[in-house]
């Protein structure tokens, strides 16, 4: 578990997978995480496809992956993020995240701030750790 832990922690984009009906979009997002590594934040435009199909079907899927790292193709760890959406409503909750945010993104900082850009979270429910190109591991969250 410190392994996922720590991919979570050390990176900072992911592609997000929502679902209207039965047809997958993905996303490529921008996220930081909780101090656990058990909740994503993420922002997005309100008027956006991901955002409508989460408002539909809370149920997302993200892939982190370690390329920025280095290390050459064999070296490359992907892990699978299963999880639900969360609407931020409260204002105490969401200027928190809205801190954390910037401080992992401050190049996103004027694009939080838009009119009509929510931020909201990701609770993980599950991993699965492709390390290498053989050994794959699950782990639940509770």
């Amino acid at each position: 578990m410190e392994k996922i832990k720590e991919i979570v922690k050390e990176n900072d984009l992911c592609v997000l997978a929502t679902v209207s009906g039965e047809k997958p979009h993905c996303s490529l997002m921008s996220y930081c995480a909780d101090e656990e590594g058990h909740t994503l934040y993420l922002a997005s435009h309100t008027e956006t496809k991901k955002y409508a199909n989460v408002m539909k079907n809370p149920t997302v899927s993200l892939l982190i992956d370690t390329r920025e790292g280095g290390g050459g193709r064999t070296a490359i760890q992907a892990l699978t993020v299963s999880g639900e959406f969360q609407a931020i409503t409260d204002p105490g909750e969401k200027e928190r995240a809205r801190t954390r945010f910037v401080r992992k993104h401050p190049h996103l900082r004027e694009f939080v701030d838009e009119p009509g850009v929510a931020i909201f979270s990701i609770k993980i429910t599950a991993f699965q750790l492709l390390d290498g190109i053989q050994d794959a591991f699950f782990e639940t969250v509770d």
